[in-house]
C-alpha cells in the first residue's frame, strides 16, 4: 500500500471514529501533499508527488511542530506545546523507524566508503548516497555535521 493510500485510510477511519484532532492532523499531511503535486506540475512534473517526496514532506511537517513545541514551552503555552506533540505522533505514524546513534553511523561509514570519499569535497555526495538510501529515517541536518567531522 503506498504513502497516499495509507493516508487516505487513516482519514477515513478518523470520520468514523469523530477523532477530531487526528482528522485535522490527516487534513493538513493531505493539504501539505496536494500543494507539493501542484508545484510540481507547474514544473511540469507531471508524474505528481513520489513516496520520497511524501515522506520529505512528514519529515519537514515533523520538525515544524517540533520547533513550535518548543517554541511555546519557552512561552509558557504548554496546551499548545502538547497540541503540537499530538500533531507529531500522528505524523510520525506514517514515518519509518527512525535510525538510532549507532545504525547512522553506520550509514555514514557505508556512504562514506560507497562513494570513496576522502575529502571534506566529498561531502555533497556521501549526503546524496544518504539521502538516497535513508529519506525519512535520519535527521540530515544532524548527520551533516557528523559527516563533516568524518571527512575534516
Amino acid at each position: 500500500m503506498d504513502m497516499r493510500t495509507r493516508i487516505a485510510e487513516a482519514l477515513k477511519a478518523a470520520m468514523k471514529n469523530k477523532d477530531a484532532d487526528r482528522l485535522s492532523t490527516l487534513r493538513l499531511i493531505n493539504a501539505a501533499i496536494k500543494d507539493k503535486d501542484i508545484a510540481l506540475r507547474g514544473e511540469g512534473g507531471e508524474d505528481g508527488v513520489t513516496c520520497d517526496d511524501v515522506l520529505q514532506i512528514l519529515g519537514r511537517m515533523v520538525k515544524q511542530r517540533q520547533e513550535s513545541a518548543r517554541a511555546y514551552e519557552e512561552g509558557g503555552r504548554l496546551e499548545l506545546a502538547e497540541k503540537e506533540r499530538a500533531e507529531i505522533a500522528v505524523i510520525e505514524e506514517f514515518l519509518p523507524r527512525q535510525l538510532d546513534e549507532d545504525e547512522v553511523e553506520a550509514a555514514i561509514a557505508g556512504a562514506i566508503a560507497e562513494v570513496g570519499a576522502d575529502s571534506i569535497r566529498d561531502m555533497g555526495k556521501v549526503m546524496g548516497a544518504l539521502k538516497a538510501k535513508y529519506t525519512g529515517r535520519m535527521d540530515f541536518g544532524a548527520v551533516g555535521p557528523k559527516v563533516k567531522d568524518r571527512l575534516g
